[in-house]
């Protein structure tokens, strides 16, 4: 029971943070609800178009919800509770104020990739390294987004294989990157919110009714990963989507150019974080829940097969650490039984498939932004989504397992690029910059830290040493920082 109300009072936080802490947000930055956005004086027909708020709510969702809150929070969940600390927090005061500050700032900019704010917030060469790294993290995106659901598609259709369910996916994502954005974007998301809302739901309202005991453990300062990996920095890396993710800024200039009202841009992007973090939190409640019930899987040689006899299972959290795509089937099935976990597997695999298509069509915009090229035109768009899917297969022939590593790093690191540039546009403009200069700060170490002293890192150095370094560069960067100084005129971007 005690477990529960802590699950209740967490998801009760998210929801609240919306309504309290996002209007806050709002009012520090000075959001001009009345403005003109810019697909009022810019649609072309193609990547400006103006759609219901409902509906770029969902896009928006559906943009940002990968594979991340639901992999990543299962993951995270072997450290424990206080896997579930990280995303209340992490969502409400870091990720949320990300999303949205991006977005308005986007808006503000006539629609602006984030490079382009980058550049004017933090420089030019700022700009163009801000500009190679997310055209490289979207061909990332690109690859494990098509991995990871044709896997899980091939262990519910398994007459097709991976690679063919790869070609289908990767085929969806090349009529989405070069058509008009309602065309398929804007009509089919709408479907598959209602298999994302299902798959939530149906988790959230199952715990309870499980014979499972919810959250038995409650203990939010203790490590309870089995492989003793610190909590610092891992967790804050591993759990990225339904805390704090650099990639959702990447996202938010594409809704920012179908949304017709200034007003809306709170409900549309701070809430698609609170609602990512709500995905995040039922998961991360599901794998701590069902941490040591025994499953249908055993090791051997190291590798998940089925169990013959329920004595030779594994519990759940081995599952996890060993295959979290395994884990999900497994939850799923524990939970809702054969139908509904069917659906909630569904459910799961539009996550993935639902960022991958527009992690193509952000690369297409960046680099068109990058040699300014138009995209009205057909051949104009294929001219630059041919070379881009090419680099997806090629990137695709590496290790899956390194990529994801690098992935989650580079993710969190473009986090810190868009909130020191956010920084730097709130106190030019004599706001109280510290709501994002905080969680740049705290985000700084993490990525500084993870770097020098996670597992398989470059350096691996003690983890006391990497967080004196952590330290003094995210205090370097503050003291950056402090030198700008607030101009009377918003110069931002000139």
């Amino acid at each position: 029971m005690f477990g529960m109300l802590i699950f209740a009072l967490s998801a009760a936080l998210l929801v609240g943070g919306f309504f309290v802490y996002g209007k806050i947000a709002e009012k520090v930055y000075g959001v001009d609800t009345g403005m003109r956005m810019p697909v009022v004086e810019q649609a072309d027909g193609v990547d400006y178009v103006a759609m219901p708020t409902w509906r770029v709510f969902f896009v928006q969702l559906l943009n940002i919800a990968g594979l991340g809150p639901v992999f990543g929070a299962l993951s995270g969940c072997l450290f424990g509770p206080v896997a579930l600390l990280w995303i209340v927090l992490g969502c409400l005061l870091a990720g949320a104020v990300h999303d949205f500050y991006a977005a308005v700032a986007s808006a503000e900019k006539g629609g602006s990739n984030l490079p382009e704010l980058v550049k004017g917030n933090l420089g030019k060469y700022s700009g163009y390294l801000m500009r190679g790294v997310c055209i490289v993290l979207m061909l990332m995106v690109g690859v494990v987004f098509t991995q990871g659901p044709a896997g899980m598609l091939h262990g519910l259709v398994s007459g097709i294989s991976v690679v063919w369910w790869c070609v289908i996916i990767l085929g969806y994502y090349f009529l989405a990157t070069v058509l008009p954005i309602d065309v398929i974007i804007g009509k089919i998301y709408p479907i598959f919110g209602l298999l994302f809302l299902v798959m939530v739901v149906g988790v959230a309202v199952a715990l309870p009714q499980s014979p499972y005991e919810v959250l038995p453990y409650t203990d939010f300062f203790s490590n309870m990963h089995p492989s003793g990996i610190s909590v610092w920095p891992v967790l804050f890396v591993t759990i990225a989507c339904g805390a704090i993710s650099g990639f959702h800024a990447t996202q938010s200039p594409m809704m920012v150019r179908c949304l017709a009202q200034a007003k809306n841009l709170r409900t549309v992007f701070y809430g698609a974080m609170v609602v990512e973090g709500l995905v995040a939190l039922v998961w991360a409640v599901a794998g701590i829940t069902l941490r040591d019930v025994l499953t249908t899987y055993t090791l051997a040689d190291g590798q998940l097969v089925k169990a013959v006899t329920q004595g030779e299972a594994v519990n759940f959290m081995t599952v996890t650490l060993k295959n979290p795509a395994i884990a999900v089937n497994e939850a799923s099935f524990m939970l809702l039984g054969k139908v509904g976990a069917v659906l909630a597997l569904l459910g799961v695999v539009v996550l993935p498939i639902t960022s991958g298509d527009t992690a193509m069509r952000c690369c297409r915009l960046m680099l068109a932004d990058a040699l300014g090229l138009e995209q009205k035109k057909v051949a104009a768009r294929l001219a630059l989504a041919l070379p881009i899917f090419a680099m997806v297969i090629i990137i695709a022939n590496l290790d899956f397992a390194v990529i994801w590593r690098f992935f989650g790093w580079a993710n969190q690191t473009l986090a810190c690029f868009t909130l020191w540039s956010l920084a730097v546009l709130l106190r030019r403009r004599s706001r109280m910059h510290w709501i994002v200069t905080l969680p740049a700060l705290f985000m700084t170490m993490v990525c500084c830290g993870f770097l020098l002293s996670a597992p398989d890192c470059l350096i691996c150095m003690d983890g006391s040493y990497s967080l004196a370094i952590s330290f003094g560069v995210a205090l370097l960067f503050l003291w950056l920082l402090l030198r700008v100084n607030p101009e009377k005129n918003d110069k931002v971007g000139e």
